[in-house]
């Protein structure tokens, strides 16, 4: 289990991952901030503020990612 405190209203949530690394948004349960935030080997590298804007952007290239026939 991976604990990620938000370090806006430093509430904890709790979270388990398949893949050992992970870099993507986060939006906390409580404030509901948006950060990205880094994960390898189970432990939380990094965690930056993400605006709304951003987060948008990240989701319409992950949109067009999986809509990309796969070679």
């Amino acid at each position: 289990m991976i604990e990620i405190r938000c370090p806006n209203c430093d509430a904890i949530r709790k979270m388990s991952l398949i893949q050992e690394i992970f870099e993507g948004p986060y939006r906390c349960w409580k404030c509901r901030r948006l950060f990205t935030i880094r994960i390898e080997n189970n432990k939380l590298k990094s965690c930056e503020p993400l605006s709304e804007e951003e987060f948008a952007k990240w989701q319409e290239a992950q949109d067009i990612l999986k809509r990309q026939p796969e070679a």
